[in-house]
């Protein structure tokens, strides 16, 4: 059973920081082209996890404010769950 309260306080998988910090670093600098901090114009979360196993829990990279993501997230799941509703 997956404990709710702490699934989004771990850290990335060791086995998966040094790929998802460098994916990280490479979106930002192709998205927004040497910009930093509130200078930048495009935000983006990677999420990765295993196919197999699966117990809910999403290793998190982004370079926007977790509020954000929250919204963006709770926004995304709506759009998802209304189309899978018409299908």
């Amino acid at each position: 059973m997956v404990d709710e309260k702490s699934l989004g306080d771990a850290p990335i998988e060791p086995r998966f920081v040094r790929q998802m910090n460098t994916f990280a670093d490479v979106l930002d600098d192709l998205f927004n082209e040497g910009l930093t901090g509130k200078a930048r114009k495009v935000g983006f979360c990677l999420m990765v996890f295993p196919f197999e196993g699966f117990n809910g829990r999403a290793n998190y990279v982004s370079n926007a404010k977790r509020s954000d993501v929250v919204k963006l997230l709770k926004e995304q799941i709506a759009r998802f769950e209304a189309q899978d509703a018409k299908r």
